[in-house]
């Protein structure tokens, strides 16, 4: 097996590692190995059904073999060498300006999936995130139904969607997709796998019977796209209906549409897995970028760094790119890798603490990391309008506002703004939950001319106020600033005691 890229959590024992060392690792984790099958088996025998228990066996078998993976990576402290990493050469990372038109025929072939397992808890939401009104009323999945109908209609093809839910999000996403029962379009929901968080002390498993409470339980990650497709029967459903190409992105990515270039040259170059990547700025030092590794092209996520090499791994020199998680996968090709190779993913150890103050893993993988299992696999180098995610209430006031416009349910940049960037947002914590956003602005700004908006502290916006240029406004502890209708503010710093100063 190639090196794992997992992150080691004992470095301390790098200096010691002596022959005893490696032995007593090897040991206990046959031990523990034993110990998690064992309370695997019992979790399964609590479910009485034969057909849920068949299934829920199937889904702790994949757990299973997650764990022995994690259990030997670590045993083994394969570390990668940094020095081995290199960019990916040129023709890896092919430029989306170089690609040819495309055929609207090949429509018929492609199948899009959205990732609809997350909730927006870090935005203050208790339900699925893609429910989430984000522009003139339509929530990030009315948006994605809008576009694959207006491409169904518009070129007479027959695009299915398909939504990966978690068990988070499932009930959820069953309620809302009811309303689109009489859309030009086929709607498939499929739940991803739920696995047992693990105690980091013991290595065995939280919960005690399978229908144990949630907290017990995780979605292990967007890498759990491809044992889901497959043990669901998507994947085979979308085989016999002769769809060749899936489209993936995330649910809360609103530049993550159908393009038929990017499927057209995925056709012409006889690529079996395509990642849309794009160029890295100071706000994304966090994504996954692509690296040649021994000639091998593959996926590092910021999990996967040693400390050491955190600071270069964010540096845009060496890095240029990172993977916007917008993901063109051939069908037949990802059924061969499953069937005869199996989907070996890197393992990002995701460490949490319950809620009772108890230390949990989680062992979670990314569908990105799937591009070292495929033929001619590489990045294509896309526009940034390609990558719009939603992550905070910043993003929101941003797509929320004039800048963008919608057609057919894909934001459109408005042909009055100047400027190819779009503006820098940063909104406090007053505004990090979505109740208190909606309660700050009695209406979205204008904001077509501005530059950099920056507000901390008790702030709320009445009705009209125009924003231009640089845009600070400070709110004292214990103060409350009111921006009243109507204002204009254009380059002004506004502090505690509601001075204006012209900046």
């Amino acid at each position: 097996m190639s090196e794992s890229l997992m992150p080691r959590s004992e470095s301390f024992n790098a200096r010691v590692r002596g022959a005893s060392h490696i032995d007593f690792k090897t040991a206990t984790t046959g031990v523990a190995a034993k110990a998690m099958r064992n309370e695997l088996s019992a979790l399964v025998n609590t479910v009485k059904d034969p057909e849920t228990r068949k299934a829920f066996d199937t889904e702790m078998q994949s757990f299973f073999y997650l764990f022995t993976r994690y259990l030997s990576e670590r045993a083994r402290s394969q570390e990668l060498d940094w020095d081995r990493i290199k960019s990916p050469s040129d023709d890896k990372i092919v430029p989306y300006s170089k690609l040819p038109s495309g055929e609207t025929s090949n429509l018929n072939k492609l199948a899009v999936l959205k990732v609809n397992g997350g909730l927006g808890t870090s935005m203050g939401m208790t339900g699925a995130k893609s429910a989430l009104e984000v522009k003139d009323d339509m929530t990030f999945l009315d948006l994605t139904v809008r576009q694959i109908e207006h491409l169904n209609t518009t070129h007479r093809v027959d695009v299915p969607l398909i939504l990966m839910t978690s068990f988070n999000t499932h009930e959820d996403t069953l309620r809302i997709i009811k309303k689109y029962a009489n859309q030009q379009l086929r709607i498939t929901t499929f739940n991803q796998s739920r696995y047992p968080r693990i105690y980091k002390e013991t290595l065995l498993p939280c919960p005690r019977t399978a229908d144990d409470d949630k907290k017990h339980w995780y979605p292990p990650g967007h890498g759990d796209l491809y044992n889901a497709l497959m043990h669901s029967g998507v994947l085979d459903q979308l085989l016999a209906e002769g769809k060749e190409y899936l489209f993936v992105s995330n649910s809360d990515n609103l530049g993550a549409v159908v393009d038929d270039k990017i499927l057209q040259h995925m056709i012409d170059s006889k690529s079996e897995f395509i990642m849309e990547v794009t160029d890295k700025t100071k706000a994304d030092i966090k994504g996954g970028t692509l690296i040649d590794y021994e000639g091998q092209i593959r996926l590092l996520e910021v999990a996967q760094v040693p400390n050491e090499h955190i600071e270069d791994f964010k540096s845009v020199r060496k890095f240029k790119i990172f993977n916007t998680n917008n993901l063109w996968i051939d069908l037949r090709a990802l059924k061969r890798v499953m069937e005869n190779e199996g989907m070996e993913l890197d393992i990002i150890v995701n460490p949490k603490t319950t809620d009772d103050g108890q230390a949990v893993l989680q062992l979670e993988t990314a569908a990105g990391a799937a591009i070292k299992h495929f033929n001619n696999a590489h990045g294509v180098n896309v526009p940034r309008s390609r990558f719009l995610p939603v992550k905070s209430c910043s993003d929101l006031l941003l797509i929320k506002s004039d800048i963008y416009s919608l057609q057919h349910g894909q934001l459109v940049i408005n042909p009055n703004r100047m400027f190819e960037t779009t503006p820098v947002i940063k909104l406090g914590d007053h505004f990090k939950k979505i109740q208190q956003f909606q309660k700050r602005f009695k209406k979205i700004p204008k904001i077509i001319e501005l530059d950099h908006l920056t507000v901390t502290g008790d702030v709320y916006f009445g009705r009209n106020v125009t924003l231009r240029g640089t845009v600070i406004i400070v709110a004292n502890e214990g103060q409350r600033i009111d921006i009243p209708d109507g204002c204009v503010l254009e380059n002004r710093l506004l502090s505690g005691n509601l001075n204006m100063i012209e900046l």
